[in-house]
């Protein structure tokens, strides 16, 4: 492993003011069990969860105790739609009093868009337009702006696939800019890259799992200097990295085809590796206590182990062994359930995993011992599940959204923004027609991410 350290300058976390975005445009078994889980999570993550969802998957717990909508359709119960130029397959973050999208246009993918829109009506704010220094052709087989951003005390920094990591600030300005194949080369990948940005406050990590000599950033926020770099994990991965908080610090935790490692945020050191498991393509690992996280494993996409998918999804716990190092392996696995894109998440006292067929999988959190199987209407899920409430929100990826009720276990309902079947030029596919990408909670509305619109819920 190559290490190339770089001084470190901490960055002091402060919350930002609540002054609205047009002002500033002017002026130039529960509840215990995620509250417990909000705890655990980073300085930086929480202060972005004061703002809204300010990263991917809300820093590895995507719950919110915010009541949200349960039924709305096409004609009923939509506050707004927006379009987004071009086409994205990343999370809309809400911070600063603004959602921020990332998106790329052209025939070979040749610019790249972020782009923040109002939370209140929709309304387009700003837009950074950007060159990609990677062409690709765009195409359904290979991601498309699929990192998502995340925000910071200063404003958002973006990453995409083609090489373009930047900052800006909550008004659109560009902080600062690199071009990451210039500095260190070409990035090709099967499919190209997925994974989003994570931040601890101090430092903004950068992903690049690609085909030859991959590697992994820890970059200052405030002036995009590498803090430093180290190697990726040779293996194929569309996962995101998660800081896991353990014992009174985090590990930085990325997950690739075969392996999953622990970093030192601080250094990029490895802490330990774990390879007792396959067919963890996917999946980003998602909190669930101190040391402790669910991972999930799919049964297609290429995997050489595919019968086996269900053995690799379940808990993993990080703990002390021989000579006081750091190791991790399974406090239990699934027997059944097996997970495509969207990651397992905590909901209550389980954990829930949703399969290719759109089956819904509840286990025990301490055990893995099943609670229930069902099949849903969601279908297939591309989007992480979320916890809003009392309720589990499943997005399909064909664009229903089905609700239920943790109480009971019971769906509340099925809803869908847009007419199924309604764009008669394209169908749903890996990356093309109308798909589902995301849903994140905005306030007390819900927000939908298809790759070229979003679709606010609620009155």
């Amino acid at each position: 492993m190559s290490i190339q350290p770089v001084p470190i300058h901490p960055v002091p976390i402060q919350p930002v003011p609540p002054v609205s975005i047009r002002q500033r445009l002017s002026g130039s078994r529960s509840l215990s069990l995620c509250l417990a889980i909000c705890f655990l999570l980073s300085f930086a993550s929480k202060i972005q969860a004061e703002q809204g969802w300010g990263s991917f998957q809300n820093g590895g717990s995507p719950v919110t105790e915010q009541s949200l909508p349960t039924e709305w359709s096409p004609e009923e119960n939509i506050a707004w739609t927006a379009d987004i130029v071009g086409y994205g397959q990343s999370t809309p973050i809400i911070a600063h009093d603004q959602i921020v999208v990332t998106s790329t246009s052209g025939e070979n993918k040749d610019n790249y868009h972020l782009t923040s829109f109002s939370t209140d009506d929709g309304e387009k704010l700003w837009q950074v337009d950007l060159t990609n220094p990677s062409p690709f052709k765009n195409s359904p087989m290979v991601s498309r702006a699929a990192p998502t951003a995340i925000a910071t005390e200063n404003g958002f920094v973006a990453f995409f696939e083609g090489g373009v990591l930047l900052a800006v600030s909550p008004i659109g300005e560009t902080r600062w800019q690199r071009d990451l194949v210039a500095e260190h080369g070409k990035i090709e990948a099967r499919h190209g890259l997925s994974a989003s940005l994570e931040s601890d406050g101090q430092r903004v990590f950068v992903w690049v799992e690609r085909s030859e000599e991959p590697y992994i950033l820890a970059i200052n926020p405030t002036n995009g200097e590498t803090i430093w770099k180290t190697d990726g994990l040779g293996s194929t991965s569309w996962a995101s990295p998660r800081l896991i908080p353990v014992e009174d610090s985090h590990h930085l935790v990325c997950s690739a085809s075969g392996k999953i490692v622990g970093l030192d945020p601080a250094s990029g050191d490895q802490l330990w590796e774990f390879t007792g498991l396959s067919n963890n393509t996917s999946s980003t690992p998602t909190i669930v206590g101190n040391g402790k996280f669910l991972i999930g494993a799919s049964d297609g996409r290429g995997e050489e182990n595919a019968g086996a998918a269900a053995e690799n999804n379940g808990l993993i716990a990080i703990s002390r062994g021989e000579n006081n190092a750091f190791q991790a392996d399974f406090v239990w696995r699934a027997e059944k359930a097996s997970c495509t894109f969207g990651s397992p998440i905590v909901a209550g006292d389980t954990a829930v995993i949703v399969n290719r067929a759109g089956v819904l999988y509840r286990l025990d959190l301490e055990t893995g011992e099943q609670v229930s199987a069902k099949r849903t209407d969601a279908g297939g899920i591309w989007a992480t599940p979320m916890v809003a409430g009392d309720h589990l929100y499943l997005f399909g990826y064909k664009g229903t959204t089905s609700v239920f009720s943790l109480a009971d276990g019971k769906e509340v309902a099925e809803n869908r923004c847009w007419e199924e079947g309604d764009d008669s030029d394209k169908t749903p596919g890996f990356g093309g027609g109308n798909v589902l990408y995301a849903g994140v909670p905005v306030g007390n509305r819900l927000l939908i991410r298809r790759g070229e619109k979003l679709f606010c819920i609620g009155k």
